[in-house]
């Protein structure tokens, strides 16, 4: 559908090629421990999930500081678990979670063979909502840094998908046309309508098992954009 006019393959990096959930619920597993906090992860992770998706999504709304979402996002489950937890055990764990989340390295599955297949055909690119520190560590990590020409993330761009900003800035970066570019990424409104309105073709990853929608194309395996591509 694409491999005739597409030059340039943009992907989201979290819920998209690594798998965020996975890579989370083994390094609260760890901080867990580590801190001697007494809850069950599944009924943790029960609450967070939710909760860590509506922090995200106020901060992609510059509705609230990266401070607060590392904060409250936390501060939010335990209250909601009544669990006892201190500020400065909350501080400590949100740090905790920031230094030890890239040294857990699941990608989804056909991750890999995906950029195999696409990287001598296509230029490949990064454009995410995550923080600089973390996400150049999650790329080399898991060994997929060099599969990208361009890594573009929004605290470099100064704003957040979907805001049209970061998808020009990205498109200047790599040197390409939005009608040559395919944006490939799980959330609807940051990255499919977000690329959409820079004019980007793009492919939506249905990670979350989402409800179905006419914006675009939906994969649920990364294996399926070789019928695209």
């Amino acid at each position: 559908m694409f491999k005739d006019i597409v030059t340039d393959v943009f992907f989201d990096l979290d819920h998209t090629l690594w798998d965020f959930e996975k890579n989370s619920a083994l390094t609260f597993e760890k901080i867990f421990q580590d801190n001697n906090i007494e809850v069950a992860l599944p009924d943790f992770l029960e609450v967070y999930i939710p909760a860590n998706f509506a922090f995200w999504k106020l901060f992609r709304e510059g509705k609230i500081t990266k401070e607060a979402l590392r904060y409250e996002r936390l501060k939010s489950v335990f209250d909601d678990l009544k669990y006892q937890v201190s500020d400065e055990n909350i501080n400590n764990l949100s740090e905790d979670y920031i230094t030890h989340l890239s040294s857990f390295n699941h990608l989804f599955l056909n991750a890999i063979s995906i950029l195999d297949y696409l990287k001598p055909n296509y230029k490949l690119h990064i454009i995410t909502n995550g923080f600089q520190e973390v996400q150049g560590k999650k790329l080399k990590n898991s060994n997929i840094h060099g599969y990208f020409d361009q890594i573009i993330d929004s605290e470099m761009a100064g704003v957040k998908k979907p805001d049209p900003i970061i998808f020009n800035l990205a498109l200047n970066r790599a040197n390409a046309r939005p009608e040559t570019s395919l944006m490939i990424g799980d959330n609807l409104e940051a990255d499919i309508l977000g690329a959409q309105a820079a004019g980007y073709h793009a492919l939506h990853f249905n990670a979350h098992q989402g409800p179905k929608h006419d914006f675009c194309q939906i994969i649920d395996d990364l294996d399926e954009i070789k019928s695209f591509l």
